[in-house]
């Protein structure tokens, strides 16, 4: 294809692994980068037959690339694979665009923005939501902080996976929006638990009550997708509680520095704390409805 570009992706989890392969069957020459060298090479194996590479350090995934997209674990593992002597940013040529796709605190991303703007590079902090699914699926929502120019670019190799993509603001407001995104999951998925222990409390008909109250103000994406799953004690999907911790912490660390109360925000992550301690930290964050006790009707 005339606008393929080499692009180096940095990091290969249950979200980075489906949204590298996509750019990939985009016709884009992609270069990966994972510290578990072993799941580097499955998915070049993968991919084989289209133009793909994997380099053993994130300056050399990074070397020579018109883009590099990272999407990691947290602050820490952002800051190892970009920053240093040793990161993606030190060895990125001037012009080209840095985009991290993790969900990391607003400082850090404008740490990077900074030094990427040193570096002459345009960077962009688009954190995505819509879970394994929707990176698998090529649908995910991008939030995006940074310049125009960034977003330019970034917007014709971002669409590969996405079903959504807005730019929010300056650096650091991609992170805080994907914050205010999971305020709003976690909000969402505790009213959820108690309605659907009350629902089988009660006795009622779980698929008749979901096809009911789905169709009215109560309907939602945890809803559509999690009701049935949660109703059944079924929780092994791709976003794990202690990923949801990670970020609920981002997100009240943020409202402690701007003196603003978060109680309900609060209030679940503690309610995900004692899933956590009941051996549900690798479980979806709809296993939240755990901390309610199973009913009988």
């Amino acid at each position: 294809m005339d606008d393929s570009k080499r692009i180096a992706f940095l990091g290969l989890g249950v979200m980075g692994a489906p949204m590298a392969g996509h750019l990939a069957r985009a016709g884009h020459r992609v270069t990966v980068y994972n510290r578990t060298a072993a799941r580097a090479e499955e998915w070049i194996a993968r991919h084989a037959g289209l133009d793909v590479a994997r380099a053993v350090t994130p300056a050399e995934a990074a070397r020579g690339q018109h883009a590099v997209l990272t999407c990691v674990g947290n602050d820490g593992d952002l800051a190892e694979v970009v920053l240093g002597e040793q990161g993606a940013l030190a060895a990125m040529e001037a012009g080209a665009l840095f985009v991290d796709h993790t969900t990391v605190s607003p400082d850090i991303a404008r740490r990077i923005a900074a030094e990427a703007e040193r570096c002459g590079v345009l960077a962009l902090d688009a954190p995505v939501s819509g879970g394994q699914a929707g990176a698998e699926n090529g649908k995910l929502a991008i939030m995006c902080g940074g310049s125009p120019e960034a977003m330019d670019g970034a917007r014709p190799v971002l669409a590969s996976y996405a079903a959504r993509i807005v730019h929010v603001g300056g650096a650091g407001s991609g992170q805080a929006t994907k914050a205010v995104n999971q305020i709003c999951i976690a909000g969402t998925l505790a009213g959820l638990s108690e309605a659907v222990r009350f629902a089988q409390a009660s006795g009622l008909d779980m698929d008749k009550v979901l096809e009911a109250v789905s169709g009215g103000a109560a309907q939602s994406w945890q809803m559509d997708n999690r009701w049935r799953t949660m109703a059944a004690g079924e929780f092994d999907f791709g976003f794990a509680i202690d990923w949801m911790r990670k970020d609920l912490a981002i997100a009240l660390a943020a409202a402690q520095r701007r003196r603003l109360a978060l109680p309900v925000t609060e209030t679940i992550d503690r309610l995900y704390a004692q899933v956590q301690a009941m051996g549900g930290r690798r479980q979806d964050t709809s296993a939240l409805i755990r901390h309610l006790p199973e009913v009988h009707a």
